[in-house]
C-alpha cells in the first residue's frame, strides 16, 4: 500500500512540474537545440510505447501482464518513458534559463526517479529475472544512472 500511495505522488509531483511549464509558457520554446532534444525525447517515448504494446498505464506502481520487456529502449534503459520526460522538461531549462524552470523540472524529475524506485520494487516481486536485467541495464541513463 505504501509503494502505491508514493508512486502516485510521484505521478502527482511530475504532473505539478509538467503543469507549471505549461502555465509559465516555458515548456516549448523556439531554441533549436531545445527543440532537437525535445523532439529526441519524444520519439525515445514513442519508442517505448510501442515496444510496450498494449499494456496499460497505470497510476500506481502496478506491473502489467505479460513478459518482461528487455527490448526496443528497454534494451539500453529500463525506464525509457520516464528519462524521455526528464529529458523533455530539462530541456526546457536550455531554452528558458530560470530559477523557476528548474525548479518546476527537478519537481518533474524527483516525481519521475520517486515512481522509479516504486516501480522497481513492484518488479522485483513480479519478474524474478528484473534483479539481473537491474545489474545490466541502467535505469535513465545507458552507462551512467
Amino acid at each position: 500500500m505504501k509503494v502505491k500511495i508514493l508512486s502516485l505522488m510521484g505521478y502527482l509531483l511530475m504532473l505539478s512540474g509538467i503543469g507549471a511549464l505549461i502555465i509559465t509558457n516555458t515548456i516549448i520554446s523556439s531554441f533549436i537545440p531545445s527543440i532537437v532534444i525535445q523532439g529526441m525525447a519524444f520519439v525515445l517515448m514513442l519508442w517505448a510505447r510501442n515496444t510496450l504494446g498494449m499494456r496499460s498505464f497505470h497510476l500506481t506502481a502496478n506491473p502489467s501482464q505479460g513478459n518482461l520487456v528487455t527490448t526496443g529502449p528497454y534494451k539500453l534503459i529500463r525506464h525509457p518513458i520516464y528519462a524521455a520526460v526528464c529529458l523533455f522538461v530539462w530541456a526546457s531549462v536550455l531554452a528558458a534559463p530560470s530559477l523557476r524552470t528548474a525548479l518546476f523540472s527537478t519537481v518533474v524529475t524527483v516525481g519521475a526517479i520517486l515512481r522509479i524506485i516504486c516501480e522497481e520494487r513492484s518488479l522485483l516481486e513480479s519478474y524474478p529475472e528484473y534483479g539481473r536485467y537491474s545489474c545490466q541495464t541502467k535505469r535513465m541513463i545507458p552507462f551512467v544512472f
